[in-house]
């Protein structure tokens, strides 16, 4: 069998209600290529029964793999496993609410494929699209989180948070084996490391839905994320992301 062209890493955090048409679609999207993918969900935790959905589902679907956390470690955990689990020339991971609708991923593929190491969705680039807009808060706290991590360093991304990423199967190899942060921050992270081993990384507009369910909460997380973004600036002093 020939290895996956496409991984494709789902972290699902009681996603229960949504995993099987997640895994259904994301699988159609695959079976319309002419390579192979794969697709690896993550369950992280929780106290619905979204491990076994996924686990049902993938009997039916081919090139399913769920791995489980046991107990709840974190999105940035989950990515990181995933990514270092996959086996696709190329590694892209998307939220299990498909915000960012999977069939997006031929932007970020075509960027890989013009030559860049790493391919970033943005929902601040001129040619990016709501279908639904987000609620005030959550785009201000957005738009405040991203102008904080351009004055830390990272002015070339202007959407660091949009759970939408592709990486080469070397780049991804060499960015996750160095990446730390388990929680909210590890998108910044991801970025920073890319950017100390030299990698080219290009900002893709996007076509996407918010969700009103999101889970992010504008005080609590915002305050975990500048947390973050000092363990970031931490283990860079420190060497931990040196090539």
């Amino acid at each position: 069998m020939l290895p996956p062209h496409l991984s494709i890493i789902i972290p699902a955090y009681n996603e229960a209600s949504r995993i099987e048409t997640t895994l259904r679609r994301v699988a159609a999207y695959l079976a319309g290529k002419p390579w192979p993918g794969e697709i690896i969900v993550v369950v992280d935790g929780g106290t619905d029964d979204t491990g076994s959905v996924a686990r049902r589902t993938a009997e039916s679907i081919p090139h399913v793999t769920v791995l489980d956390n046991e107990c709840n470690r974190g999105k940035g955990y989950s990515v990181r496993r995933g990514m270092l689990e996959g086996r696709g020339e190329a590694l892209l991971f998307s939220d299990a609410d498909l915000s960012m609708p999977i069939e997006q991923a031929d932007r970020l593929l075509a960027a890989l494929d013009g030559g860049c190491d790493v391919a970033i969705a943005s929902r601040a680039l001129p040619g990016s699209s709501a279908e639904v807009a987000p609620p005030w808060w959550r785009e201000s706290m957005g738009r405040a989180f991203n102008w904080v991590v351009r004055g830390l360093g990272l002015a070339e991304a202007r959407d660091t948070q949009c759970g939408f990423k592709a990486f080469r199967r070397d780049a991804a190899r060499r960015i996750f084996e160095r990446q730390q942060i388990d929680r909210y921050a590890f998108d910044v992270e991801a970025l920073w490391i890319a950017r100390r081993l030299g990698c080219r990384i290009a900002e893709v507009p996007i076509a996407w839905i918010s969700h009103p369910e999101s889970r992010v909460h504008p005080l609590r997380d915002a305050s975990r994320m500048l947390v973050d973004l000092g363990r970031i600036r931490l283990n860079d002093a420190r060497g931990a992301y040196r090539p």
